[in-house]
């Protein structure tokens, strides 16, 4: 029985940049981040020329994260209900690295700023779409 394979690439820069920003406020250097994930630096080397890391690294890298995979999957360009395109990240997939990352946030304060912000998100999404005719 056959199944349908998705048509996902990973969003290597967003990867990039989302660990560069956590390893920054954390005060890490590369080579101290690769230590932590389990990776040899040479790993984290690739990923800075944009290369895709294997699976084991990329689940070390979104564990490390503290975020689901999928933030950092890129499906077929498709539209939504709304108009978007289906690549835009979510705005609070993209802050929950770098509010996690904060020594001055515990996980309650985190938790707390990711609702406000998701609120926030749904209410400007819903005040730009369209009136029904």
């Amino acid at each position: 029985m056959g199944g349908v394979v998705a048509e996902e690439r990973v969003d290597v820069a967003a990867l990039y940049r989302d660990l560069n920003a956590a390893r920054e406020a954390k005060g890490l250097t590369w080579r101290e981040l690769a230590r932590d994930m389990g990776l040899s630096p040479s790993t984290l080397s690739r990923l800075s020329n944009l290369k895709s890391p294997d699976v084991h690294a990329f689940m070390a890298m979104t564990q490390w994260l503290g975020v689901p995979a999928e933030n950092f999957s890129i499906r077929p360009e498709r539209s939504t209900d709304d108009g978007q395109t289906g690549e835009q990240p979510a705005l609070v997939a993209q802050l929950a690295p770098l509010l996690r990352a904060r020594k001055d946030l515990d996980a309650e304060d985190v938790d707390y700023l990711q609702e406000i912000i998701g609120a926030a998100v749904r209410r400007f999404s819903s005040s730009r779409k369209p009136a029904a005719e």
